[in-house]
């Protein structure tokens, strides 16, 4: 399977334009939903409204299980965006796909290319350190940080910036390209078997692995954002 993806150029540097695409979908998206969830409250809630509190208290639930109480207003706003963006763009392509002849793909998932997954997790752990400098200054940022229980711990501690954004980035790529890849060949290989005989076989094996694939894009996204938020607390709090 060799997909192409649609491409454009600013000057001398180019663009994946379905990724693009892709992504400014996903805010959309996100954007609309909670906009549409989120007119004319009550203060008996039902239906949408229903919907958009459980999303909320459920992410309230992944902060205070990995941070304090007291930080739940300082990260709830940023939780709950990180949770419907990296949900929805899961879903986007586990759910359907698109690829035109030529290999030429213009609807998957944002998070199954690894600049996407690995930007959002570059941008956690920028986010969390720049919070660590606003909590305690740039030394005792330093000094909690790095320092902290044992000095000699120091290097290790350094060499973790980066792998935090390897194995956050990484892990959320890998499960969601692994299962686009797996319905990309269900639906091409037993799909076009023995001149469509394949069919009545491919269809559900296709529904089956669509249900298990929304499943982890789930999981993943509650891991992601459940991640997120350690990493903020390893910055935010003191270290004995």
């Amino acid at each position: 399977m060799d997909e192409k993806s649609l491409t454009f150029h600013i000057g001398p540097i180019w663009f994946d334009g379905t990724i693009c695409l892709m992504v400014l979908l996903t805010c959309a998206i996100v954007f609309f939903t909670v906009f549409f969830c989120t007119r004319n409250l009550t203060m008996k809630p039902k239906g949408k409204q229903n919907a958009i509190e459980w999303v909320i208290d459920f992410v309230k639930g992944i902060i205070t299980d990995n941070m304090p109480k007291k930080e739940l207003s300082n990260f709830h706003l940023l939780a709950f965006t990180l949770f419907l963006f990296v949900f929805v763009a899961n879903m986007l392509g586990l759910v359907t796909k698109i690829v035109l002849p030529g290999e030429l793909s213009v609807w998957k998932s944002p998070t199954a290319d690894p600049i996407v997954t690995l930007t959002l997790a570059f941008m956690v752990i920028v986010l969390s350190n720049l919070y660590g400098v606003a909590r305690f200054g740039v030394k005792g940022y330093i000094t909690n940080s790095f320092f902290k229980p044992v000095s000699f711990l120091a290097p290790v501690k350094f060499m973790e910036e980066f792998t935090n954004v390897l194995t956050l980035g990484l892990r959320l790529y890998g499960n969601i390209y692994a299962g686009e890849v797996l319905l990309t060949l269900i639906s091409s290989k037993l799909g076009g078997l023995g001149g469509g005989l394949g069919i009545p076989l491919a269809i559900p094996l296709e529904m089956i692995w669509i249900g298990f694939s929304i499943f982890i894009g789930s999981i993943q996204t509650f891991v992601f954002v459940s991640l997120s938020m350690v990493y903020m607390s390893h910055k935010i709090e003191v270290e004995e």
